[in-house]
């Protein structure tokens, strides 16, 4: 027993020797502000909440009101297909949707010559440049220059535009209500303007080509009724089939008279003696109808006749004739086809005529939408609070690697 307690007793011995040994520390004193903590409690007032508070002040104080107008608007084409119309000219109600044709009006709102034509409608620096310099920042200066315009058009004139259906949305941001209307009313006019020229440009481009060909096929068939005139007039025959048909009823009457006149000849010489004058008389008879047989048949031969063709014979004039004839009939088939071609032409040009399809015409507001006064709160405040963070974070790094 008296062994168990000396061992317990050497134990607390050992014990507090090893306690005693133990080194103690002081007590922590309370955490305390200290400069670098001042410091960044200060840079958060002016680089955030300073900040912050001006711009809620301008937002909500000094920004004037703007108004919203929206107009939306598409291209159409009157061009209509056979399974079209054998749906009932559904599509003609439709219409064919151009994206094309809105490419381009997405790019022209957006352009210099938009800028320019809007302007002469509705005077747009005297409007924007009203609260200058007071609401300096979505006002117009008013000295600004022609590009500095477009560059703020661009601010106030918001575009939407679905390359898909060829839909485009266009919003004008004012001061006054009406002044928003009146710039998307003046947008669409210009762009139907646009689209009316682009009509005009390819109905001309469509009707070129077909011009071209009815001027050559009219030339020419001026040149080949020109050449058959020239032929009438050197020949002094205006139908050599014609005039050679006379001819060849000549040359038959001839051939009966001759007939007749051997048959007389025949029977007078049965009944008289050779030395009597009937029977020379009839001899003479013939062989003067046999001449004027030889001289109409050298007619058709001879290059020198009384026939008015000085210098030809009949088969080159016929022959030529021909040929003119030809070349008249060609001339006047190529003209009519020419002709053809031209109403065909026009006939698809009008066809495929465009037109521009408003279907938000354009609006008037009752009440201000922007600026947006809690969103652009919200995100100067959220950007200033990043750049304060980051900022911060920088100096943090800095000092601690030091």
């Amino acid at each position: 027993m008296r062994q168990k307690v000396k061992a317990t007793e050497a134990a607390l011995e050992a014990a507090q020797q090893q306690v005693a040994e133990t080194p103690t520390y002081p007590m922590a004193r309370p955490a305390q502000m200290r400069r670098r903590h001042w410091g960044l409690i200060a840079s958060f007032v002016l680089m955030v909440l300073a900040p912050l508070a001006a711009a809620v002040f301008y937002l909500w104080a000094v920004a004037e009101d703007q108004y919203i107008s929206t107009a939306g608007f598409t291209v159409r084409s009157q061009e209509s297909s056979g399974a079209t119309d054998l749906l009932g000219g559904l599509a003609n109600f439709t219409g064919n949707t151009t994206a094309s044709d809105s490419d381009i009006l997405y790019e022209f709102i957006q352009s210099q010559e938009m800028v320019e034509s809007v302007d002469a409608t509705v005077p747009l620096r005297p409007h924007y440049s009203q609260h200058w310099p007071d609401d300096w920042v979505f006002s117009l200066w008013p000295d600004a220059t022609l590009e500095q315009r477009i560059w703020y058009w661009q601010r106030v004139v918001g575009i939407s535009y679905d390359s898909s259906s060829g839909l485009i949305e266009v919003q004008a941001v004012a001061f006054d209500p009406e002044t928003a209307r009146e710039i998307t009313r003046a947008i669409v006019a210009e762009s139907q303007t646009r689209i009316n020229e682009l009509n005009e440009q390819a109905r001309e481009d469509a009707m070129r080509y077909a011009r071209e060909d009815l001027d050559e096929a009219l030339e020419q068939l001026k040149g080949a009724r020109e050449a058959l005139t020239q032929f009438r007039t050197r020949t002094r025959i205006v139908d050599p089939e014609a005039d050679i048909q006379g001819r060849m009823g000549v040359m038959n009457n001839l051939q009966q008279q001759l007939a007749s006149a051997l048959i007389e000849y025949d029977l007078l010489r049965g009944t008289v003696g050779e030395n009597d004058p009937r029977l020379k008389k009839a001899q003479q008879h013939i062989d003067v109808i046999r001449e004027r047989i030889n001289i109409e048949r050298q007619t058709f031969t001879s290059t020198n006749t009384d026939t008015g063709a000085v210098g030809e014979d009949y088969p080159s004039l016929i022959s030529e004739f021909e040929r003119l004839t030809v070349d008249l009939e060609y001339a006047e088939e190529t003209y009519r086809a020419a002709l053809t071609t031209l109403e065909v032409a026009r006939d698809e040009a009008t066809r495929q005529s465009r037109y521009l399809a408003t279907y938000i015409k354009p609006t008037r507001a009752q009440e201000s939408e922007y600026p947006n006064r809690p969103m652009l709160a919200g995100l100067v405040g959220l950007f200033l609070l990043l750049t304060w963070s980051i900022l911060a974070l920088i100096y943090y790094s800095i000092r601690d690697r030091s």
